[in-house]
Parts: C-alpha cells; sequence; structure tokens
C-alpha cells in the first residue's frame, strides 16, 4: 500500500478552491468571491454577480478526538479513533433561471488509534440541478463525468453515477433533486496513490462540466415566471441538504463553522402549497423528462 500523505492532499485542496474560485470569477466577469479566513479553513462567497446570485467555494480542516455520530453511524470501526477531515465543498446559485445549480466536493478523511493502522478513504463529486432542462447540457455533464472516470476502469464511471442518482433523492418528494452526476465515498481500493489520482481527475473536470453550460445559456432571457419557478425548485435543495446530505449533518456534529455549512444554502426560496406545473409546460418537462434517472450517454 502506497504511504498516506496527508500534506499533499491538503495542498491540492487549497490549490483547487483557488483554481475554481479563478475560473467562476472569469466566467461571471462581474463579481469577485470575498474570503473568510477562520480556524479551520477558509470560506469563499460570491454574490451578486453578473451570472451568480451566490456562489460559495469552501475549505475546511476539521481535526478531533473522536468522530461524530453521523461518521460512526455509517462506519462504527471508527468509534474512539481521532481523526482528520479536509475538502473543499462549492454550491454555486446562477440568477438566470435558465442556468442550472451545480454542487461538487472533494474530500479526504483519515481516523487513527495508537498501535493500530490508519483507517482513510476519499470522497465527494459533482451533480447539476436545472431549473429549466437542456439535453444538450445534460449529455455534456455526463460526458465529462465519464471521461474522468475513463482512466480508472469501465466500470467506475456506472457506479457513481448511479451511486449519485440514489444519494441526490428526496425520498419524501419521491423525486431527483437533478440530473446527477458522480459520487463516491469511502474509496481506498488500490492504495492511496490510485484513490488520491481519482480525486484529483473529479475535482479538475468539474469547470470543464459546469462552465461550458454557463456560458451557453447566460443570455437566454428569463422573466417572472421563471424567476417564480427556480425559487420554488431551490426548495427542494434546502429540503435536501437540511434534511439528507451527509456532509451538512458531520459538519453540524464535528463542530464545523455553521456559517461555512449553511452556505450552500441559495439566497432567496419560496414553497407553495401543492403547487402543480401546467400540463405540456416546460417546467413539467423538468419533471417528466429531466429529474427521472435515465443514461444521459445512451447515444
Amino acid at each position: 500500500m502506497s504511504t498516506i500523505d496527508i500534506a499533499a492532499v491538503k495542498q491540492y485542496l487549497l490549490d483547487l478552491q483557488d483554481q475554481i474560485c479563478a475560473a467562476i470569477e472569469q466566467c461571471d466577469g462581474g463579481a469577485r468571491f470575498v474570503e473568510d479566513k477562520w480556524e479551520r479553513g477558509r470560506s469563499r462567497v460570491m454574490t451578486d454577480g453578473a451570472l451568480i446570485e451566490k456562489g460559495g467555494v469552501n475549505f475546511s480542516h476539521v481535526q478531533g478526538d473522536s468522530m461524530p455520530a453521523s461518521a460512526t453511524a455509517h462506519r462504527p470501526e471508527l468509534a474512539g479513533r481521532s481523526y482528520q477531515a479536509m475538502g473543499v465543498s462549492l454550491v454555486i446559485h446562477p440568477l438566470n433561471p435558465y442556468l442550472p445549480t451545480s454542487h461538487a466536493n472533494v474530500r479526504f478523511f483519515v481516523a487513527e488509534k495508537a498501535g493500530e493502522e490508519p483507517v482513510w478513504w476519499f470522497g465527494g463529486g459533482y451533480d447539476l440541478t436545472p431549473y429549466y432542462g437542456f439535453e444538450e447540457d445534460c449529455v455534456h455533464w455526463h460526458q465529462v463525468a465519464f471521461d474522468a472516470c475513463k482512466p480508472f476502469g469501465d466500470d467506475v464511471y456506472p457506479r457513481y453515477k448511479q451511486w449519485c442518482d440514489d444519494y441526490f433523492y428526496l425520498k419524501h418528494r419521491d423525486e431527483a433533486r437533478g440530473v446527477g452526476g458522480l459520487f463516491f465515498d469511502d474509496l481506498n481500493e488500490g492504495g492511496f496513490d490510485r484513490c488520491f489520482a481519482f480525486m484529483q481527475a473529479v475535482g479538475n473536470s468539474y469547470t470543464d462540466a459546469y462552465l461550458p453550460i454557463l456560458e451557453r445559456r447566460r443570455d437566454t432571457p428569463w422573466g417572472e415566471r421563471e424567476r417564480a419557478f427556480q425559487l420554488y425548485r431551490r426548495g427542494r435543495y434546502v429540503e435536501f441538504n437540511l434534511v439528507f446530505d451527509r456532509g451538512t449533518l458531520f459538519g453540524l456534529q464535528s463542530g464545523g463553522r455553521t456559517e461555512s455549512i449553511l452556505m450552500s444554502l441559495p439566497p432567496l426560496v419560496r414553497w407553495e402549497y401543492n403547487w402543480q406545473p401546467d400540463e405540456g409546460s416546460a417546467e413539467q418537462a423538468l419533471y417528466t423528462q429531466f429529474l427521472p434517472p435515465r443514461d444521459w450517454l445512451a447515444q
């Protein structure tokens, strides 16, 4: 097994945060990220940009003497171990309803106990949440994800695409949050170097997947109807993050900075009782053609 290099992972994550922020700033062209350093990381938030209504790109490095309940419930053998958890997590909420929200994160965990081998793994992925669906955008998003996974085996993309579909699912709504992407966790097969390389492939491909979609849709006209639907659908994003998301729960239970953890929430949102889309509308098409899991690369 290759040697664990925590310092190399941390440096990569810091560099990744820099690279993603610079790329999004260039794409937006109207705003910059404001950095807020804190004891365990650095948060960067963009608001009121030309394209981005609110975006956050966080780096965090959390350490503790015992794992929080959200982690030991998933991996009970970790109880009683000290740990380090570090990662980059981001959510981008555009203003134009024709531009999809996107989320990404890559992370590394190591749990240690005297006299025993450390337990470590990588996790992460990215997923896309459109309000108005475009086949071209979904195919591009998944093609970039496929290409990032390809060097690591033919089965990698299908497995992590399925995992993403299963994970980003609102059970109480019986619907997907978006059109998926990649999700992986507990990755330590093949040794540290191979797993670290895969995490980097995922992290490095995020802007290749997302920014071309922003550029393609940035000038699409929109009005009050589209804005109302966008704010309604953002409610699903909030519900998932507060009810199901393991990263949110881990951050809150491990003493993370609440302001940074909840940075992922959109600035404006609305709920409406028993709302239904009009028959044959673009809003209905999101539910019937885009949210149901499908093989976007079948053709």
